[in-house]
C-alpha cells in the first residue's frame, strides 16, 4: 500500500513544467487513465515498483500521440500517378496558394457584389469551365458518382435508361451502375451483348417509357478481341430522332493530347464535345488533375433542371473545392500544364526520367542501386490496361525487407521481379533530396 501513496496527484501533474502549454483537460484525462491502470496493477500485485519520471514521460508520449495527424504525406514511388489509395491527383503549391486567398477569407461565394444580393455559388467556376469546354452550361457536384445519380434522378425517375451490357461497370468501393440506377429511381434497360452492342440494339429498345440513352466509360477494364461498341455520334442521332436525352458518363476526362499514344482508345473532352452531347459528366480529379468533384456539362435547359433538384443541396461542393477547381481551370486556359502535377508527371519523357534517376544513383552510390527501365499504368480507373514507359531506381537487397523499411519512412515503392523499385514517374523533383537521405540511411 506504500506504493499507492507514491502515485502522483492529477492536479500536481497538470502544473508540471514538462506539460507547459498543453491542454489541461486533455492532459488530466490521459494522466487519470495512466494512474488508474497503474493503481490496478499495484493492487493486483503485478508490479513491485514504478518510476515517477517514466510515468510523466509516458503521459507526455500519449498526449503527443493523441494529436498526431491520421493523414500523413507520403512519397508515391509506385509509378502509378493516380494512385487511388494515396489520394489520386496532387494539387500544386502554386494553385493551392492562389486558392488560399479565397479559402482563408470571406468571399463572394453566394453574394452578387454588383447587385448587393444573394448570388449563386456555381457561377464563379462555370464561367471558366464554359470557356474551356465550349458548352452552354456546367454544374459541379462533389464527385462523379453524385453527378450520375443526380442526372438519373432528375431525368429518368420511373423511366427507362438504355445502356449497353458491356458498360454496366463496377468501380472502386462497389459503385455499380445498375445499383446506382435503382437507387436513383431510374429503370435499367440492358441492350446488346457483353462484347458487342450496335446502333440497332439501342434503336429496337426505345419505347414510350424511354427517357435516356446512356454511354458509360469502361473504367478499370477493357474488352479485347471480338468486340465492338456504338459510337457516341450514333447514340446522339437516335436521341434527336426520338426526343430522348443522350448522356455520356466519362468517368475521367482530359484536355491536352495524351503522350505515349494513350489517347488512342480514350477520346478527349474536345473529341466527345464535337458530337454536341446533351449531358456529359467526369471527375474533377483523375486525368483532369484537380480536386475530387463531379463536373456536369451540356445543355443549359438541362443544367437548369438539375439545379432545381432538391438533391443538389446534399451534393453541392464547398468554397475549398470551387476555389481549387477554378485555379486549375485557369491553368488549363493558360495551357500552364506545369501547374497541374498529374499532367506534369504523365508528360515527363523517358529521357528526362532517366537523367533524374541516374543523378540519384550517383548521389547514393552506384554499387547500391541500378537504373531500371520499366512500364507503369495511370491508375484511378483511367486508361485501363494501357501501359507506358517509366524509369525506376532498383535498390539492391531483399525486396520485401526494403519495401517495409522505406514504407516506415513514408516512401511507398513497389516490388517487381523480386526487386524493390523507387519509380520516378510519380515523384516530383522536390522530394528527391528526401529520397536520397532515406536511401543512405537504410543502406547504412
Amino acid at each position: 500500500m506504500n506504493l499507492l501513496r507514491k502515485l502522483p496527484k492529477i492536479d500536481k501533474i497538470v502544473i508540471n513544467p514538462l506539460f507547459k502549454g498543453l491542454n489541461p483537460s486533455r492532459l488530466a484525462q490521459i494522466a487519470r487513465e495512466k494512474i488508474d491502470k497503474l493503481r490496478a496493477n499495484i493492487l493486483a500485485k503485478n508490479i513491485e515498483n514504478f518510476d515517477n519520471e517514466d510515468l510523466l514521460k509516458d503521459i507526455k508520449y500519449s498526449y503527443d500521440k493523441l494529436f498526431e495527424p491520421s493523414l500523413k504525406p507520403l512519397i508515391n514511388a509506385t509509378g502509378v500517378i493516380l494512385h487511388t489509395n494515396m489520394g489520386r491527383s496532387l494539387i500544386s503549391e502554386h494553385i493551392l496558394g492562389e486558392s488560399s486567398k479565397i479559402i482563408t477569407n470571406y468571399s463572394n461565394l453566394e453574394y452578387n457584389q454588383e447587385k448587393g444580393c444573394r448570388g449563386e455559388r456555381y457561377e464563379h467556376v462555370s464561367k471558366h469551365l464554359k470557356n474551356l469546354l465550349h458548352v452552354e452550361d456546367v454544374l459541379v457536384v462533389n464527385n462523379n458518382a453524385s453527378a450520375v445519380f443526380l442526372i438519373l434522378n432528375t431525368f429518368a425517375k420511373n423511366k427507362e435508361v438504355i445502356v449497353s451490357r458491356g458498360e454496366l461497370v463496377e468501380i472502386g468501393g462497389s459503385f455499380r451502375i445498375p445499383e446506382v440506377m435503382s437507387q436513383s429511381g431510374a429503370l435499367l434497360h440492358e441492350v446488346g451483348a457483353t462484347n458487342k452492342t450496335n446502333k440497332n440494339d439501342y434503336k429496337n429498345a426505345i419505347n414510350e417509357n424511354s427517357a435516356m440513352l446512356m454511354k458509360v466509360h469502361q473504367s478499370n477494364f477493357s474488352i479485347e478481341g471480338f468486340s465492338d461498341d456504338t459510337n457516341y455520334a450514333d447514340i446522339k442521332t437516335l436521341c434527336v430522332d426520338n426526343n430522348l436525352i443522350d448522356y455520356y458518363d466519362l468517368g475521367s476526362g482530359y484536355i491536352p493530347e495524351l503522350p505515349y499514344n494513350l489517347g488512342k482508345n480514350e477520346p478527349s473532352l474536345q473529341t466527345i464535345l464535337k458530337d454536341d452531347p446533351s449531358l456529359i459528366s467526369f471527375s474533377g480529379d483523375k486525368l483532369f488533375g484537380s480536386v475530387q468533384a463531379g463536373i456536369i456539362a451540356g445543355k443549359k435547359e438541362l443544367i437548369d433542371k438539375l439545379k432545381k433538384n432538391q438533391l443538389l443541396r446534399m451534393l453541392r461542393v464547398d468554397k475549398i473545392t470551387l476555389s481549387i477547381l477554378e485555379e486549375t481551370i485557369k491553368a488549363y486556359l493558360k495551357e500552364d500544364y506545369k501547374s497541374i502535377p498529374t499532367l506534369w508527371m504523365l508528360f515527363q519523357s523517358e529521357e528526362s526520367l532517366h537523367i533524374r534517376v541516374s543523378n540519384i544513383q550517383k548521389e547514393v552510390g552506384e554499387s547500391t542501386c541500378n537504373v531500371i527501365k520499366s512500364k507503369t499504368v495511370m491508375g484511378g480507373g483511367t486508361l485501363p490496361n494501357r501501359e507506358f514507359p517509366t524509369v525506376a531506381l532498383h535498390v539492391k537487397g531483399k525486396a520485401t525487407t526494403l519495401e517495409r523499411s522505406f514504407r516506415k519512412n513514408n516512401i511507398i515503392g513497389r516490388i517487381e521481379n523480386d526487386m524493390f523499385l523507387i519509380d520516378f514517374r510519380s515523384i516530383l523533383p522536390e522530394f528527391e533530396k528526401q529520397i536520397i537521405n532515406t536511401i543512405k540511411e537504410i543502406i547504412k
